[in-house]
């Protein structure tokens, strides 16, 4: 292409993209905001335009209030009161204050769609826009110029942990923080049908400012599920293309560089997306790369806003109508998949522009070191792995039923919307639970917990007696998968699995050996299965063999006087008939 050519070609876009998005004043500055220049900037917006309004919605485990600016055309600021025929977008700011794009991409959008007579002010006829301006406010407040190593920018930034050094990324099930309950208030008000959380990347280096985490199309599952990937991303990544500012899946590499291969991120509801996916809100995780200047990255951050909200103006129906078709199609739903893995024998090919590595000796200490070469640029095809298949199944009860004894969790599911009809009077009911067969327990605590993995369970039925006060969950609800994934203790972020029902773990009654050996020999004798089993093991495991105590207690656990509800799942099920 000559150069009279080029400069044509990018006359055209200017004009092209100015008729689309109208006029735009690029970002510039190395610095970001802070959260109370923020906050002031939002409240002068809400002062000039009667289409905006910033909310106060919660507080922070710093004590500081989070806010919402919501701008609606309607003048209607109250979710309740929204117009459901829009589409209601949710994008979420600073979760990572030390990635700190999408703070100051959003206010620049905001600014420039409430300027009169603006070209994109059409957008607003079928959208909703709300902002989490800061979400994390208590790491927003510790501010440095050293937490991020490797990042090109700004002069400042805050820290990644909250106040009490949680990552928010990590607490949308268990909501250890204010933040995140305050968050779950605020999206069970919305009900967005569209979210963005906007992140900056570490990793490799590559040519690409802009990186995006879809919710996984498979997990996602369904109408919409299929609709993301199949219509909305491609759209979004060509509305990047036009704007000259091409976007990649997110760069998570198969092996130590992407020429390996790039593998789709499942985010499970412990993640901004993945919470969201239990909704069935189309979710989308920007992830600019560090090592672009700042200024470019809330360029990238500013085009991807504008390219999202223009597709959402444009398919407001469609969008509605998927999501409405997708939410009947679940509470038809018998079996339930949980958990995903990754599917190797499944790949795509897709150009990726890249830069050549060179593996070299290190000048650091010993051993070789990977460098990226900015000055070979690699138009190359690597494998993207996408497709993940289920690994667990559940069938679908017609009711949970939770005794008001685990307040944390009953406090959770009020947070999140579920609705729950309270016993009227004490009553024994027939239900299915779970025994908790096996599971493996972290060793080291992960964002304050001790997380449970691979838990398998044994179905059992028994009768339950309930009290005045326990709580009666319909699955019939918008909130079906939300009970589904936090109630059914397989699911990898289960209530289970953040350590929510730990004391059912722990036997309460025991023995004394030296009496219960006349009960024990008693039980021999009067139980001839029992003896054969307790011989037949006897003569074959050795560390039994030689403690004694071990053989009283596995004849104590195989008798009467052994608790009944140890491992005992205490959340109780009643299935369809």
């Amino acid at each position: 292409m000559n150069i009279i050519v080029k400069i044509f070609t990018v006359q055209l876009f200017v004009i092209v993209s100015c008729q689309l998005y109208g006029q735009h004043k690029p970002f510039t500055a190395n610095t970001t905001l802070t959260w109370s220049q923020c906050i002031a900037r939002y409240d002068s917006l809400d002062k000039i335009s009667d289409q905006a309004r910033l909310l106060e919605v919660g507080k922070t485990d710093v004590g500081k209030p989070l806010h919402l600016f919501v701008i609606n055309s309607d003048g209607v600021f109250e979710p309740e009161l929204f117009d459901r025929n829009k589409i209601i977008i949710l994008i979420n700011n600073g979760i990572h204050p030390g990635e700190p794009d999408g703070i100051d991409a959003s206010l620049m959008w905001c600014k420039e769609i409430l300027e009169p007579d603006n070209e994109m002010s059409g957008f607003l006829e079928n959208v909703i826009v709300c902002i989490i301006p800061i979400y994390n406010v208590d790491g927003a407040l510790i501010r440095s110029s050293t937490s991020r190593a490797n990042q090109d920018g700004p002069e400042e930034y805050g820290f990644r942990g909250n106040a009490r050094n949680l990552d928010l990324n990590r607490d949308f099930i268990k909501c250890d923080s204010e933040n995140a309950r305050a968050f779950s208030r605020i999206f069970t008000r919305l009900q967005p049908d569209v979210f963005v959380d906007n992140h900056v990347s570490d990793g490799a280096d590559y040519t690409y400012t802009m990186t995006l985490i879809s919710t996984q199309s498979d997990k996602l599952g369904g109408k919409t599920g299929k609709y993301l990937k199949e219509k909305m991303e491609p759209a979004l990544f060509s509305g990047m293309d036009q704007l000259g500012d091409p976007m990649m899946h997110y760069v998570n590499t198969m092996g130590n560089t992407p020429q390996s291969g790039i593998l789709e991120f499942l985010e499970t509801p412990r993640f901004a997306s993945g919470y969201a996916t239990l909704f069935n809100t189309l979710s989308f995780i920007t992830e600019t790369h560090m090592l672009k200047p700042f200024p470019q990255r809330v360029e990238s951050t500013y085009n991807f806003i504008k390219v999202l909200i223009a597709y959402c103006h444009k398919n407001a129906a469609e969008i509605i109508d998927v999501r409405k078709n997708s939410r009947n199609d679940w509470m038809k739903m018998k079996e339930w998949p949980l958990n995903y893995e990754l599917d190797t024998t499944k790949s795509e090919k897709i150009k990726f522009a890249g830069y050549e590595t060179v593996s070299e000796p290190s000048k650091v200490g010993i051993g070789d070191r990977i460098r990226y070469d900015r000055s070979k640029v690699s138009e190359m095809e690597i494998p993207y792995y996408r497709k993940f298949v289920p690994t667990t199944f559940v069938t679908v009860p017609d009711y949970y039923l939770v005794p008001q004894a685990w307040r944390e969790v009953i406090e959770r599911l009020r947070l999140n919307g579920v609705q729950m009809e309270k016993m009227e009077k004490d009553t024994t009911i027939e239900v299915e639970t779970y025994f908790l067969d096996k599971f493996e327990t972290n060793g080291r605590p992960y964002e304050g917990h001790y997380n449970h993995s691979g838990t398998k369970v044994t179905n059992r039925k028994i009768k339950v007696q309930f009290f005045k006060g326990d709580w009666k969950i319909s699955t019939k609800q918008i909130a079906r998968r939300y009970l589904i994934e936090t109630l059914e203790p397989q699911s990898d972020d289960s209530f289970f699995a953040w350590n929510f029902f730990d004391s059912v773990l722990q036997q309460k009654e025991w023995f004394s050996d030296y009496i219960f050996e006349e009960k024990a020999e008693e039980l021999l004798k009067n139980d001839p299965q029992l003896k054969k089993e307790f011989e037949s093991l006897l003569a074959t495991d050795k560390d039994l063999q030689n403690n004694h105590w071990n053989q009283l207690y596995w004849l104590y656990r195989h008798s009467p006087y052994y608790e009944k509800t140890v491992n005992l799942y205490p959340i109780y099920r009643i299935m369809p008939k």
